[in-house]
């Protein structure tokens, strides 16, 4: 008789890391800095791509214009020109996977075929709603149930 060795696979999880205060910083260098502190980038972390696509759906909400997968590809590959970086990550499916990244974080969601930030929301309430209250909140909680279980 076998026996089922169950998987310790969390069903949430968040990294969040604390930098400097942000000083005289370019667009670029604070999304960097976004996804950096929301564990979206591990520090000295090379492949980059997800800076530039959350850099243009950002770009996209002042206009309030949802972009599709393909369309996204074309912009970051213009921004990476223009921040001269190499253009490495493009591919049609690291671009879905990095997409499908920053929606798990509630920061953006699938409309229509294409992708915008939340309702075209500011970051940082949807950090308060979303990541802060809800998440977070739901993990804390988690990990306190686990904690009184062990002090019973």
């Amino acid at each position: 008789m076998s026996q089922k060795i169950s998987k310790d696979t969390p069903l949430a999880e968040i990294t969040l890391r604390r930098y400097e205060k942000p000083y005289d910083l370019d667009q670029r260098e604070l999304v960097k800095k976004i996804c950096l502190s929301l564990g979206l980038l591990q520090p000295g972390d090379s492949r980059d791509v997800i800076v530039d696509i959350l850099l243009v759906l950002l770009n996209a909400r002042t206009e309030k214009r949802i972009l599709n997968s393909s369309e996204i590809e074309g912009l970051v590959t213009k921004e990476r020109e223009k921040a001269s970086v190499p253009i490495l990550g493009i591919s049609a499916p690291n671009i879905r996977r990095q997409l499908k990244r920053l929606k798990d974080l509630f920061l953006i969601e699938n409309i229509d075929n294409g992708y915008r930030i939340v309702e075209f929301e500011k970051l940082g309430i949807i950090f308060d709603e979303k990541i802060k209250s809800f998440y977070l909140k739901n993990i804390i909680n988690r990990v306190k149930d686990y904690l009184n279980e062990l002090d019973k």
